[in-house]
């Protein structure tokens, strides 16, 4: 990211031990972590804010093209009259070609008798 080698580094740790001084030099690397990791947590926050507005900017593009290719249809076929009372009544796909013979009855079945015990 910053494309920092490891003499500069080097160099960065020792200018920071004879300025800091060593017995400073946790508390100062411990701030300079906070600092590090609320700008991380900004940045993050920032950058998701920016991803959300540009999803919602193209997503209203898509819904004006759909409405502009939606009306361009509509105009180039619109809807016919004759055809709407065509479909008035009942629907043709629910009728049957033939209609069914009705089932005929079961015959009856044979009573039983018992034998009575003499």
């Amino acid at each position: 990211m910053f494309d920092i080698g490891w003499d500069e580094m080097l160099l960065t740790a020792i200018v920071a031990i004879v300025v800091i001084g060593p017995k400073d030099l946790p508390r100062a690397l411990r701030t300079a972590g906070r600092w590090l990791g609320k700008i991380r947590q900004v940045s993050g926050h920032f950058r998701t804010g920016i991803e959300t507005m540009i999803r919602e900017a193209e997503l209203e593009d898509m819904e004006q093209k759909w409405r502009e290719q939606n009306a361009a249809i509509m105009q180039a076929h619109p809807p016919v009259a004759e055809a709407e009372a065509a479909l008035i009544g009942q629907d043709p796909g629910t009728t049957l070609a033939e209609p069914e013979p009705p089932a005929e009855p079961a015959p009856p079945k044979p009573k039983r008798t018992r034998k009575k015990a003499a």
